[in-house]
């Protein structure tokens, strides 16, 4: 790359042109072609900038199709996009061959306390992906203070803007406990009036987590109410939704339905199918989203890449009431002979299900490091023993985090080229060690540019950063980041459009992209030629309540 700083005309050589035109035309498999250059309108005042994007492809997240031009950055903000003439420019990069878009905004996100946590508070491996802004709150797990959370946020400064969702189970914890049992009328009015509370302090919306304990515990009636205060403020009921297997279609009406009558927005989570026996049904319920669009709600979903989930190896296999109380009370039931048989059935059916366990790999197990990247198959073949048998002992241990592969891909692909589906990842700030999580924290967003769409001509360039951008920010209401244009705060990703690509795997995931050059968060360098710059430039994103 030539960088420089200078007093500059604005040119692009008709060679550059010819190898942009051959990229594009291969890279888009004939789904878009470029705009035209034009030459700037005469009397047009000349630009200056603190920084210049020079001769790039201008990917803008709107879903337009790409074109070339440049982007002026000064101070926090664009303020220009195309083709304009120059004036004082403080420093030059060259983007010709490269790819400029928004910074990349991911809907789900797990990083609460990693965030403010000084070793991981950086959020590197999203940075590498081209995230600039991330949600928390999710599943319903997270701070339940808005206020308390941002401030620290700030205090401490983190590597990506952070904007932060209500969590309704670790609400309904906080207000009933653990039981599973209806909130009473005395604690429901207490959730109404700290979700009243979260919105007032900028929170986005109330997440639910309903396969997770206690979130699943609270009913239809109670999610409403304790949604309506984020409905009257025009707020987003986002939901791991009660079933993502056979009883999808269920789970799905049920999220339509606290929508509807909290009057809130409805964002369904990691939209999807799984469990071989429901493999197709996200098509099904897609119908249903489509059908509620048609007739004026706001629903949307997101989506993360790949044909496996990730969670505890309890919220797999263990059934909800069986988590009643948390883990002391879920050892006692694994101890006691007069609930064990009950239990083992359960666990029995949940790993039948899940190929005799060979579907179920451990990610993490703290007292056995060495079990990562294991299916519970193998382990149980190795040790001489039933899958049964190693999931209990596994779940006396204190549990583990594991990877599932539970979906299949043409339900994924099929998903992605919905335009109302963002791309999200479900996953978390890590620093490398010996476990092996899931790929998606490292990988999602080049993964759904670099191989579903440059590779595999699944969606255009254009949808799969409009995915990544502008829809996500679409769905929040943030006005002032998610398109390449002036005024937008300069939140902004710079990539090569061929080498752009997730390396992270199931066996390996502790793997950062390639292809990625420059990123910028609030205008400040935070990636750039391809390294992170240890700067801490993302602020907390206070949502502002809307003007009755």
């Amino acid at each position: 790359m030539n960088i420089s700083s200078a007093t500059v005309s604005h040119r692009l050589s008709p060679a550059w042109l010819t190898v942009v035109c051959g990229l594009v035309l291969g890279a888009f498999q004939n789904h878009s072609t470029l705009h035209a250059q034009t030459e700037p309108a005469p009397n047009v005042l000349a630009v200056s900038a603190d920084l210049l994007l020079q001769g790039g492809l201008l990917v803008d997240g709107s879903g337009a199709e790409p074109r070339l031009g440049d982007v002026a950055i000064r101070g926090d903000r664009i303020v220009a996009v195309g083709t304009f003439p120059l004036g004082t420019i403080g420093q030059i990069v060259d983007c010709q061959g490269l790819v400029v878009a928004p910074g990349f905004i991911d809907l789900h996100n797990h990083s609460d306390s990693q965030v403010v946590d000084r070793q991981t508070r950086a959020n590197v491996n999203f940075l590498m992906q081209g995230c600039t802004t991330i949600v928390t709150g999710n599943c319903g797990s997270g701070p339940v203070l808005a206020r308390d959370y941002y401030d620290q946020i700030e205090r401490e400064h983190c590597g990506t803007h952070v904007a932060h969702l209500l969590p309704q189970g670790s609400l309904r914890e906080r207000v009933v406990g653990l039981a599973q049992r209806p909130a009473t009328t005395d604690e429901l009015a207490q959730m109404e009036a700290l979700a009243e509370q979260a919105m007032r302090e900028g929170a986005w919306g109330v997440s639910s987590g309903l396969i997770y304990v206690p979130s699943s515990y609270a009913d239809t009636a109670e999610l409403t109410a304790v949604t309506r205060p984020v409905g009257r403020h025009r707020g987003l009921y986002v939901s791991h939704i009660r079933g993502e297997g056979v009883q999808l279609l269920q789970a799905v009406n049920e999220a339509l339905e606290i929508g509807r009558n909290s009057g809130a927005a409805v964002h369904i989570s990691h939209f999807k199918s799984t469990g071989q026996e429901a493999w197709g049904l996200v098509r099904e319920a897609a119908k249903l989203v489509e059908q509620a669009r048609a007739g004026g709600q706001t629903v949307t979903a997101d989506q993360y890449p790949y044909i496996a989930s990730s969670t505890s190896l309890e919220a797999t296999i263990v059934p909800t009431w069986a988590r009643e109380g948390g883990a002391a009370k879920l050892l006692q039931r694994l101890q006691d002979p007069a609930q064990k048989a009950r239990l083992d059935t359960a666990l029995d059916d949940a790993l039948r299900r899940a190929d005799q366990g060979g579907r179920i790999r451990i990610a993490r197990h703290t007292p056995h490091p060495e079990y990562a990247g294991k299916s519970l198959a193998e382990l149980a073949q190795a040790q001489g023993q039933t899958p049964l048998q190693v999931a209990t002992q596994i779940l006396l241990d204190g549990g583990a985090a594991v990877v599932n592969f539970g979906m299949h891909e043409d339900d994924i692909q099929h998903v992605m080229k919905l335009p109302w589906v963002a791309t999200a990842s479900d996953g978390r700030a890590y620093l490398p060690g010996a476990d092996r999580p899931h790929p998606r924290s490292y990988g999602t967003f080049p993964r759904k540019i670099g191989h579903y769409a440059q590779r595999e001509g699944v969606v255009s360039l254009a949808h799969a950063i409009r995915s990544c951008t502008a829809l996500p920010a679409e769905i929040l209401g943030l006005t002032d980041r998610g398109r390449l244009q002036a005024d937008q705060v300069a939140d902004v990703v710079v990539f090569h459009p061929e080498e752009f690509r997730d390396t992270a795997t199931y066996d390996d995931p502790h793997q950062y992209p390639q292809g990625l050059k420059y990123v910028l968060v609030a205008g400040q360098k935070a990636v750039w030629r391809g390294t992170p710059t240890g700067g801490l430039y993302g602020t907390a994103l206070r949502r502002r309540l809307p003007v009755e």
